[in-house]
Formats: C-alpha cells, sequence, structure tokens
C-alpha cells in the first residue's frame, strides 16, 4: 500500500475548527447510495432478529415502544443534520463535541463509537457465519467468518465507492423483504391468503392479554432493544466527508427518517403481530421466520435466512467503513496514532480499517465461548455506546444553538424543529433508556464494563496530552459570514434551502 497523504499538523479544516481530517478523501458516495445507506441503516439484525426477544417481553405495546423511540431518533438525526450543514467533516459528532464540548468529549466519542463498530461487528460477522451453516452445515463457523471478515475489508480497501454499491445492494435486499412482507401479511388479513388468513387478525394486538400484557414496566424494559435496532443511522454523518454534494444529500437523507421508521418498524410489527399472536414468539427466534413460517410461504425460511444473513454483512460493512473513519478523525486531531491518518493511493484508511478488523475476529471467539449469551451483552454494551454517541449529538446541538443565539457561530440553514427544547426532551428519553438498561438484569452487564473503559480512555488521554498539547486545546466557531461573502459552490458555502426537503 502506497500512502499519499499524511495528515499535516495543523491542517486548516472548513471554517477554521481544527485539522481538516476529511484532507485526501474523494467524494464518491453519490445521493443514491447516501439514501439506501441511510434506509439500510434503520433496518439491521436488531429488528430482524432482536424483536423476538423484545415481542415475548412486552407483546403488541413494542409496536408503541418502536414508535416512541422513533421520534426521538429523529429529534436527533435532526439535530445532527443541522450541525453537518453547518459543518460538514467525515469526524462528524466527534468533530462537533471537540468544537462544542471540549477537545476531551470530542475524544472520548470518537474513541467509544469506534468500539461500539468494532463490538457490533463481532456479533454480526458471527451470527452470519452461523447463518452459512442453513445451507452448509459442514462448513467451520470460524472459516466462514474469517471469510467474510476478508470479503468486506478488500471491499473497504479497495475505494469508498465500492464500499457504498455493497451496501446499497444489501440495503436493498432488507428493504425488498420488509416491503414484501408487510404486502403478503396485508394480503393476508384483508383477503384471507392461505391457511394463516383463518386465524389473521387486528384483534390479536389486544385480546391475547391486553395491549400491555407483561405491564407498561415490562414494556419499557425493552427499550435497550429497541434502541439497538436503530444504532446505525448516524451512520450518514459519518460519509459527510465523502458524499458528493453532503448539504443538499444528507439532509434529504435525514428527512426521510419518519416514513422509514413507520414503515420498516412499526408497519412491519404492526402487520406480523397481526397475523401471528404475539404468544407464539420466543426469544432468539426472529419474528420474520415465525411469521413466514405461519402463512406458510414456500422456501420461506431460507428466503428469511438470507435476508438475516445480509442484515449483519451490512452491519459489518458499515463497521469497517465508519471505524476506519472514526480513527483517521481522531489522528488527524492528535487524539489517536498517525498512523491512522495515512490513506492509500485509493485514499482509503487501510490502517484504521485494519486494526478493526484484526479486533473483530477476536470476537469470533467469545461468539464461540458463549453463542447464547454474546449477542445480548454485545447489543447492550452497543446500546449504551450508541446513547453515549447520541447524547454527545444533542448536547452539542444545544451549545451550537446557544452559540449561534449568541452571535459567535455560522447559523445554519438546515435547523431542527423544537431548537434546543426538542434535544432537552430527546437527552431525557436517552437517560430514561439507561435507567432501563439497569434494570433489565441481562442488560445491567453492559453497565459493568463501562467504569474499565473510562479508565482506559483517562489513561489514553494522559499520554496524548502529554506528548501533544495543542491536539486538547480549545478551537474556534466557524465565524458568522454576511450572504454572498464566499464564492459559489465554497466547500464552507451553505447551501441554499432546497424546496423539496
Amino acid at each position: 500500500m502506497t500512502d499519499v497523504k499524511d495528515v499535516p499538523p495543523g491542517a486548516g479544516a472548513a471554517g477554521g475548527a481544527g485539522p481538516d481530517p476529511d484532507a485526501g478523501y474523494v467524494r464518491g458516495l453519490g445521493s443514491r447510495q447516501i439514501q439506501m445507506i441511510a434506509i439500510g441503516g434503520a433496518i439491521g439484525t436488531g429488528l430482524f432478529l432482536g424483536a423476538g426477544r423484545a415481542i415475548h417481553q412486552a407483546g403488541p405495546s413494542l409496536i408503541v415502544m418502536y414508535a416512541v423511540a422513533g421520534a426521538a431518533v429523529f429529534v436527533i438525526m435532526r439535530a445532527l443534520g443541522e450541525l453537518l450543514t453547518y459543518r460538514p467533516v467525515s469526524g462528524s459528532f466527534a468533530d462537533y463535541a471537540r468544537e462544542f464540548l471540549g477537545p476531551f468529549a470530542g475524544y472520548v466519542t470518537g474513541w467509544t463509537y469506534w468500539l461500539m463498530w468494532v463490538v457490533t461487528g463481532m456479533a454480526e460477522v458471527t451470527a452470519a457465519a452461523t447463518y452459512i451453516a442453513y445451507w452448509w452445515p459442514d462448513v467451520p463457523q470460524w472459516s466462514a467468518a474469517a471469510g467474510f471478515l476478508l470479503v468486506l475489508f478488500a471491499a473497504n480497501l479497495i475505494s469508498v465507492k465500492l464500499f457504498g454499491e455493497v451496501e446499497f445492494w444489501l440495503s436493498m435486499i432488507k428493504v425488498t423483504a420488509i416491503v414484501g412482507m408487510i404486502l403478503i401479511g396485508a394480503g393476508v388479513l384483508t383477503l384471507g391468503l392461505s391457511a394463516a388468513g383463518d386465524t389473521a387478525s387486528v384483534t390479536h394486538l389486544w385480546h391475547d392479554g391486553g395491549f400491555f400484557p407483561n405491564g407498561v414496566g415490562r414494556s419499557l424494559l425493552t427499550l435497550q432493544i429497541v434502541m439497538f435496532a436503530y444504532i446505525a443511522v448516524e451512520l450518514v454523518g459519518v460519509t459527510a466527508g465523502e458524499a458528493q454534494d453532503p448539504r443538499r444529500t444528507l439532509p434529504r437523507a435525514i428527512n426521510t427518517l419518519p416514513w422509514r421508521i413507520a414503515l420498516f418498524y412499526v408497519g412491519a410489527l404492526t402487520v406480523i403481530l397481526c397475523v401471528v399472536p404475539w404468544t407464539e414468539f420466543q426469544p432468539g427466534v426472529s419474528p420474520f421466520v415465525a411469521a413466514f413460517a405461519k402463512i406458510g410461504i414456500p422456501f420461506g425460511a431460507g428466503i428469511v435466512n438470507f435476508v438475516v444473513l445480509s442484515a449483519a454483512l451490512s452491519s459489518c460493512n458499515s463497521g469497517m467503513y465508519s471505524t476506519g473513519r472514526m480513527l483517521r478523525d481522531l489522528s488527524a486531531n492528535g487524539q489517536g496514532p498517525a498512523l491512522f491518518g495515512r490513506l492509500t493511493a485509493r485514499r482509503t484508511p487501510a490502517a484504521g480499517i485494519a486494526v478493526s478488523v484484526a479486533v473483530m475476529g477476536v470476537g469470533v471467539w467469545l461468539n464461540y465461548v458463549d453463542p447464547a449469551g454474546a449477542f445480548t451483552y454485545i447489543t447492550a454494551f452497543a446500546t449504551v455506546a450508541g446513547v453515549w454517541t447520541w447524547g454527545v449529538i444533542l448536547a452539542s446541538h444545544i451549545r451550537y444553538r446557544a452559540a449561534v443565539r449568541d452571535g459567535r457561530c455560522a447559523a445554519a440553514w438546515f435547523t431542527a424543529p423544537g431548537g434546543a427544547a426538542a434535544s432537552w426532551a430527546a437527552l431525557g428519553f436517552l437517560a430514561a433508556v439507561l435507567v432501563m438498561t439497569g434494570a433489565d438484569g441481562q442488560a445491567r452487564i453492559s453497565l459493568y464494563g463501562v467504569p474499565v473503559w473510562g479508565a482506559v480512555l483517562a489513561a489514553g488521554y494522559r499520554v496524548l496530552r502529554r506528548r501533544n498539547p495543542a491536539a486538547f486545546a480549545r478551537r474556534p466557531h466557524l465565524p458568522p459570514r454576511a450572504p454572498g461573502a464566499l464564492a459559489p459552490g465554497s466547500p464552507e458555502a451553505p447551501a441554499a434551502p432546497d424546496p423539496a426537503l
């Protein structure tokens, strides 16, 4: 690999907010790919697999949990959208944390987001290896996992455009499967298709013990599982440094989030729970598998297995992409090893991706040792890390709005509805999710790792700050500018509002 770009210390970023982590990247992600990455980011194994345990615990009320959590996620993404149109960079929320909350917050956020994707990748690649056993049971799980890691690693190394294409088609499979399930389920309910039509009814939503069959408290405990299903919606922010026309494509992608949540989560679960009574679902069994089996679709199990395999590979693919970019952002800001700041001749952060893949490989062993509990532990920890990331986005947005109000910061044209008040409300919701995580006996173990990770980050902070004090110094905001002060097409120039938004 030929290194063509080392991050120069002190290089100016857009707006003078610090080193430019996007220097050397190629804007190879088009609008089609960004839109599908945004759509696919809302669909993962948390829905295809995790929803089985959540349905068993909450019954039909899980629909409300997904809707409420989805509303909070939309507030988070609109806050991120406002920050992205203020200054679009691949460091995204870690970079905004440095600017508005302080360098230490950016350091913690960058490394925590990296760890979140690494542990998620551990679960996903091993899950993908187990799905292969459906067709080829004699293939060793470790070899299948290693094979998937190598293929996705190669795709991420070749170019960002290839990553975008791989993610586009993997997301297309997930979207097609869910839309197909909704249409088939609607046909069963309205036209009585298949034998399932004799028992399918919307009354399943309230007749089998009520809408909250196990009580409101038990339903609230599913918030940890529900929020894990939404992890990766923020990935669209990491693409900012490599997206074509990010000030237009990213807001458009964010604005599609409500209908994605309504269709893929609320809509799909409503149809499934009308076709199959909630009492028939079991933890560890995909609700989609149960629904396809009930309807009696030929090759239904094989179809769902293929879709879930695609979802796992999509998540792992996204994890490799985001970890490489986040490590480069940390390196560019002096908060990580200089090695991660280099790009190959194809403009990909190979060193950061390679290290992340190596750590993901260690997770194969964890899933081999405790395959039953590993998914629960890993999803719980990933949720805690995700909540931190989302909380940082909201806190940065609140500080950003205050800076704009005081005339210290340039205003973005894509503003979040509800402003800082909505961000405060969403922060309260995230705090409630952490409380529910602590109250859940299985998920609580994820909180035990937080002090350990905090100690590791504190030790690293002391070392890095001693070596490079400037990396942890406060940086200026992008100052307000008079309209027309920048040339049209300038990377720093705010885009005019798009009527289509």
